[in-house]
């Protein structure tokens, strides 16, 4: 499970975390997201850049022949092919690398960047609507909550609505 912790009050940003050996994840999903943690270009990670390059290179040797590759871009796990029994030995890889190293839970900053594509034309529609749907409302988690209750709509009774008819 990837969990967010406030960062100190000097600093805004909201820290992400990922417990290594309970991440609340399947397999492929930790080893994709771990890989694509090593090979970003994150200022604030709790594992070296020596230490995230080893990662990679190691679980890249599990999978390919050839040496990784040193272009960033081209730094990227592809599982499609492998077995389990390779998914499983980067698992293993990520795990004992990271214990090794004493990191139990990863913690990482990454700000909020800007969609990598434009929308396609034939989608613009779909967006606009839940837009219209969700407007950006910064107090409000739920945009239900601050809208006036309809008395003819009343919300569904809850369990302990229907405990209180017993008395």
């Amino acid at each position: 499970m990837i969990d967010s912790v406030q960062g100190s009050v000097d600093n805004d940003s909201v820290m992400q975390s990922l417990d290594i050996q309970n991440p609340g994840m399947p397999d492929l999903q930790f080893v994709l997201f771990v890989s694509a943690l090593c090979t970003a270009d994150l200022n604030t990670i709790n594992v070296s850049e020596e230490l995230r390059r080893t990662i990679f290179d190691r679980c890249w040797a599990l999978i390919h022949t050839v040496p990784p590759p040193t272009n960033l871009k081209e730094r990227i796990l592809d599982l499609r092919y492998g077995t389990e029994l390779t998914l499983e030995a980067c698992v293993a890889t990520i795990r004992t690398l990271l214990l090794e190293a004493g990191i139990t839970t990863l913690v990482w900053d990454h700000p909020v960047s800007n969609p990598s594509r434009q929308s396609t034309p034939a989608a613009q529609p779909l967006i606009d609507r839940l837009g219209q749907l969700y407007p950006d409302d910064p107090d409000s988690v739920d945009p239900l909550i601050n809208q006036p209750k309809d008395p003819s709509n009343p919300p569904p009774r809850t369990e302990d609505d229907r405990a209180g008819d017993l008395n």
